[in-house]
């Protein structure tokens, strides 16, 4: 069944304004024109206007404030914003089967090397002891399968903060938090902690002593690692009776 489906007009409006945003034409804190002059430019009633800033807040690229200043501004959004964003695109996409496991096993390599190069020489004390403190959080054997992957995320998160690189970060935030967890949940049933724990403690091993190739070795093993166990998970998918 095809279905012909035509924009609204606050979504032609809406996309409009956010086109002009992204090519420069409107910059942070610029303030927008009143809903009764973007009516008039438009000609569309104030309601569609309305609506098309309603549609531009809730992507956090707008933001209203009232008083005599007041008016709808164009906002920044935090890279905080961009990257849940871009992880809840990941996300779905990874549900709908748009990534096998080997292209999400070796985009995480990919981008952590990197990662793991510039971390051994930029990463500070207290980034090293908050890798201490996720390692031991990881050898609590009271840890349910899904408070050991959160642990899992939040150290290579801090990975990839200790990079120093703030787009770098920005996208391997993304990978991390969409990807690894679609990873540990398809192989937890076979993977040991205990080899997971082990090759997190030379990583950082490494780290402390700002040996970039022997982190990224250990690095490497572990992907290796995760990704034999994600064939033989789904290798027993397959075989088990429906």
């Amino acid at each position: 069944m095809s279905l012909d489906i035509t924009p609204s007009l606050s979504s032609q409006i809406a996309q409009q304004i956010r086109q002009a945003i992204m090519d420069g034409s409107l910059k942070a804190d610029d303030r927008l024109p009143t809903e009764g002059e973007l009516a008039l430019r438009y000609k569309v009633s104030r309601p569609t206007i309305r609506e098309a800033l309603k549609r531009l807040a809730a992507q956090n690229l707008v933001r209203s404030r009232r008083g005599p200043t007041g008016g709808t501004f164009i906002n920044r959004p935090s890279t905080t914003d961009l990257s849940d964003a871009l992880t809840s695109a990941t996300t779905l996409l990874v549900g709908m089967d748009a990534f096998s496991m080997d292209d999400i096993n070796q985009t995480r390599l990919l981008l952590e090397t990197n990662c793991l190069q510039l971390a051994a020489i930029r990463i500070n004390a207290a980034q090293l002891d908050a890798l201490e403190r996720e390692l031991a959080e990881q050898q609590n054997d009271a840890l349910t399968p899904e408070q050991f992957c959160a642990s899992d995320v939040r150290f290579h998160r801090q990975i990839a903060e200790a990079s120093g690189n703030p787009l770098l970060s920005f996208i391997m935030f993304s990978v991390i938090e969409a990807l690894q967890p679609i990873s540990n949940m398809v192989t937890f049933r076979f993977r040991e902690r205990s080899v997971i724990i082990d090759q997190h403690q030379r990583i950082l091993q490494a780290l402390s002593q700002h040996d970039a190739d022997q982190a990224c070795a250990v690095l490497a093993e572990q992907v290796a690692y995760l990704t034999e166990k994600s064939s033989q998970a789904q290798q027993w998918k397959a075989q088990k009776p429906t």
